[in-house]
């Protein structure tokens, strides 16, 4: 049987250990940090964004050019950038909620 086929048939058995307890919750980051943190990740993707395809792209009308950065810098930030700063963010929260107890 594979690892995962073992794996499944173990917890349906109830032969797993149990998962630790989650962390303390919380509170969502506001909307002013999460401006930050969203700024944070546009600007300087923009930046390098910007410096790469400003030599290949000198020739192009401003719209194409606006088009195929903003194509590349949003789903940067939207799927890696923000949630990975977003992260960060809320482990510091916790760290300090940890540290007032």
């Amino acid at each position: 049987m594979s690892d995962t086929a073992t794996d499944i048939a173990a917890a349906a058995e109830g032969d797993l250990e149990k998962p630790a307890a989650p962390a303390a919750p919380v509170a969502p980051p506001s909307v002013h940090v999460r401006a930050v943190v969203t700024w944070l990740a546009i600007f300087p993707l923009v930046s390098i964004g910007m410096l790469l395809l400003g030599p290949v792209s000198e020739s192009w009308h401003p719209i194409l050019r606006a088009l195929v950065l903003t194509a590349v810098v949003v789903p940067l930030a939207v799927y890696v950038v923000v949630p990975r700063l977003l992260g960060a963010y809320v482990a510091l929260s916790r760290r300090r909620a940890a540290r007032r107890r």
